[in-house]
């Protein structure tokens, strides 16, 4: 997961005939946890993220009006709360996403929803990003454009998301205004604040019907969660 923490540093200086106690200086730092998956706000001591796969209590976390990939009546519903520019959400896309879909979404057990949590502070890019997939949606192409932006992280821009949603042959003129005119600010928002409300505070957080797991973890660990919640456990 990716999470902003607070750094702070002490420095005591020796200077002869006398002990200067330096002030504390404070800074942003990224801290790396689970062998460097994120960066993301100081956990609440309330609702500790595992960060190893091993789920909490279940949470009220809704899928809301949002893009659902699979069969809408499927036992389990796995909502992920992420940011486009997040590099970790696109290692959970790229490595674990796939296997997913095949083993658990495909094979009906599964539904998965994505909502919005561009974590603006850090990702300049994010926020527009998610409205411009919220566009895209509007033209029943969001989970194409959702690829198209973890596939080409590194190029993201108001102007290539114009591009792409041309080369998806969108309705530019449809998707400019939409994108250019913040349609889906407060629907972006909405999910940020959900998220929040639900214990979010990093991405990508996971709720495998209302547990959360925490991270770009690998599939066997993703397997084992949805496995035992699958069977009842």
């Amino acid at each position: 997961t990716e999470r902003m923490g607070d750094a702070e540093g002490k420095s005591n200086f020796l200077i002869p005939g006398a002990i200067i106690v330096a002030g504390a200086v404070i800074a942003l730092a990224i801290v790396y946890v689970n062998g460097g998956l994120g960066v993301r706000p100081a956990p609440s001591p309330e609702r500790p993220p595992t960060g190893n796969g091993t789920p909490v209590p279940p949470s009220q976390v809704s899928a809301d009006d949002d893009p659902i990939l699979g069969d809408p009546n499927a036992p389990v519903t796995m909502i992920e709360f992420s940011d486009f520019q997040c590099p970790f959400c696109a290692r959970f896309w790229g490595q674990t996403l796939t296997q997913i879909k095949e083993k658990y979404i495909k094979t009906g057990k599964v539904k998965f929803v994505y909502r919005d949590f561009p974590i603006s502070s850090i990702h300049s890019e994010a926020e527009k990003a998610a409205e411009a997939a919220e566009c895209a949606d509007e033209q029943g192409k969001f989970w194409e454009y959702h690829d198209l932006i973890f596939a080409r992280q590194d190029s993201m821009s108001i102007a290539n998301y114009k591009r792409w949603a041309a080369e998806l042959k969108l309705d530019t003129a449809s998707f400019n205004s939409c994108l250019d005119s913040g349609k889906y600010t407060e629907e972006v928002a909405k999910d940020f604040s959900d998220g929040q409300a639900a214990g979010v505070s990093g991405t990508p957080t996971f709720f495998i019907n209302g547990r959360s797991v925490v991270g770009a973890l690998p599939f066997e660990q993703f397997k084992t969660v949805l496995d035992k919640v699958l069977a009842g456990e």
